[in-house]
């Protein structure tokens, strides 16, 4: 008998496994995504743009990279698709980091 309820709950405790894998999945996605964004804010607000692209490597997918300078502020935002499961719906990652712009900085 014992061997009937464990052969109905094994589905369910797989599907809950791997659905808690995809969200420590996407937990590390976005903390990649904030490290590349707050990277990325550092280099332009130096003035150093070719640093902000090599900080796309630190999100560790595909991410797209908008950047927006001003004197006083520089903001960067990163967003990345992440398909973490075939059956579960898309996510969409977005981080954006604020940083001051340093002074004679050229953007």
């Amino acid at each position: 008998m014992v061997t009937a309820e464990t052969a109905m709950t094994l589905p369910v405790l797989v599907l809950l496994a791997m659905v808690g894998v995809a969200t420590v999945g996407v937990g590390q996605a976005r903390l990649r995504c904030a490290d590349a964004a707050g990277e990325a804010a550092r280099a332009v607000a130096r003035g150093d743009p070719a640093a902000a692209a090599r900080a796309r490597s630190a999100a560790g997918a595909p991410v797209a990279l908008s950047t927006a300078s001003s004197a006083s502020d520089t903001r960067v935002t990163v967003r990345m698709a992440l398909h973490p499961v075939s059956w579960l719906p898309r996510v969409t990652i977005t981080e954006t980091a604020v940083v001051a712009t340093e002074p004679g900085a050229a953007w």
